[in-house]
């Protein structure tokens, strides 16, 4: 997943039902994901919440900051 800012989707161009190259399975178990899962490629990931986007780093001493 790209991290740069700005980050809105992007895949206006891509067809319905194209997933993307970054596109991978998350298992849930209960409400619970594992860190490793999100960060299984990247060291930031974007998330989007309604018409806000929030950034979620893992630092070099592996602790979460999430920013908006």
């Amino acid at each position: 997943m790209s991290a740069t800012s700005g980050d809105s989707g992007g895949d206006a161009a891509r067809p319905a039902g194209s997933p993307s190259a970054a596109t991978r399975p998350l298992i849930l178990r209960g409400n619970r994901i594992d860190s490793r899962e999100l960060f299984a490629a990247e060291r930031e990931i974007i998330i989007a919440h309604g018409e806000d986007s929030y950034r979620l780093r893992l630092t070099s001493q592996n602790k979460l900051i999430l920013t908006k």
